[in-house]
């Protein structure tokens, strides 16, 4: 699948965003303002003025907008969702070529609140993969214990975990140990 560097950052932050939601192992992650911050310096969120306690809640209502975009049974209803979350981000694409990136489109209008910017931006680059027929790749983490939030960008859509480095490995060498012990209690049977 073929998307600009733009998308893929959209995307991101998207992602970035719906992870600091409670998953049942971890904690909230976006609970105050400095939480907030925190999440725009790590994502290089631009145009953000000074943040606060409205900024922290819309932008909590953004991150389950997004959850419910990924949830969505059907691409019918996902598109309904995004298309509602891009309009009332009151969606303005512009050119720009800011901080030494090259030419590239914000979809936020100017003077967007944080909120309104992630919505924007984040809701066009779902639209775009909506628009591909790939919605498909919007995922959450195989692992029992894990439901964080991922984009499958793998060229044959087999990525199944948030992170093979972690997910994947722990639940490969969870399931190697299983067949170890089999294989022991296996052979104290026999003997």
């Amino acid at each position: 699948m073929q998307i600009n560097h733009d998308t893929r950052c959209a995307l991101d932050d998207v992602v970035d965003l719906l992870n600091t939601a409670a998953d049942g192992e971890t904690p909230d992650s976006l609970v105050s303002v400095d939480d907030l911050r925190a999440y725009v310096e790590r994502n290089d969120v631009s145009d953000v003025g000074s943040l606060g306690e409205a900024d922290l809640a819309a932008v909590r209502a953004v991150r389950e907008r997004f959850a419910q975009v990924f949830a969505a049974e059907e691409t019918r209803t996902a598109a309904g969702l995004v298309n509602a979350l891009v309009a009332e981000a009151g969606t303005t694409p512009q050119l720009t070529d800011h901080d030494g990136y090259d030419w590239h489109v914000h979809y936020f209008a100017p003077g967007a609140s944080v909120a309104q910017h992630l919505a924007a931006d984040g809701g066009m680059a779902l639209a775009f993969i909506i628009v591909s027929g790939e919605r498909d790749r919007l995922r959450r983490c195989c692992a029992p214990d894990c439901r964080r939030a991922f984009v499958d960008l793998s060229r044959n859509r087999s990525r199944r975990y948030c992170d093979s480095r972690t997910c994947g490995n722990r639940l490969h060498v969870a399931a190697y140990r299983a067949r170890q012990r089999e294989s022991a209690e296996a052979e104290a049977v026999r003997s």
